[in-house]
């Protein structure tokens, strides 16, 4: 995973006046944290940080007044109805560090005809290095038969990757295609 470098302000005024100017201006107030030490508050332009914190556990550098930071995206958060990003929090991170992150899994392949996938659930816990975090888990159904049943513990992690979520975790279940209703005009002829 590439670190995304970002220039950030720090940031002297709190609450909520200070917060909607900070956004009138086009920047995103956001806060780091982390390791024992005193949260960083920050402000950052907001075009690039959206563009940076699109995909999931995003990997920033921020420099604040000449210092850098390298830091997670812990948590996002949005205006319910306008999607504008209002807030972010970031975790601070050191390189070779293991950090928890939450991992989608994306199933691909075709099973066997006549078979449907039903996919129970869409992310997995991961212990991984903060510096090379995996985008997305996948998972291969091709060929699959109905009947069968992929767990967590049948996911293939990248090296140096730990498996947190429960092994016996249903990750997909695979059912025989429900045939469709026949119409009256159909069973006619």
């Amino acid at each position: 995973m590439a670190e995304i470098k970002l220039a950030a302000e720090q940031r002297t005024e709190f609450g909520k006046g200070a917060a909607r100017r900070i956004r009138r201006a086009n920047q995103i107030p956001a806060v780091i944290y982390g390791h024992g030490a005193e949260p960083i508050h920050i402000v950052l332009p907001v075009l690039e940080t959206v563009r940076a914190i699109r995909g999931a556990n995003a990997l920033l550098t921020i420099d604040v007044a000449g210092t850098e930071h390298l830091a997670l995206v812990k948590d996002v958060q949005r205006d319910p109805l306008l999607q504008i990003v209002e807030h972010i929090d970031l975790l601070t991170v050191k390189k070779g560090e293991k950090v928890i992150v939450d991992i989608p899994v994306f199933v691909i392949g075709e099973p066997a005809s006549g078979v449907v996938a039903n996919q129970e659930e869409m992310t997995v816990s991961l212990s991984a290095d903060a510096t090379h975090l995996p985008k997305h888990v996948e998972l291969d159904l091709t060929g699959r038969t109905a009947g069968q049943h992929v767990h967590a513990r049948d996911l293939v992690l990248p090296a140096n990757v730990e498996l947190l979520t429960d092994p016996a975790l249903l990750m997909v279940h695979l059912d025989e295609l429900a045939a469709a209703p026949e119409t009256e005009e159909a069973a006619a002829e």
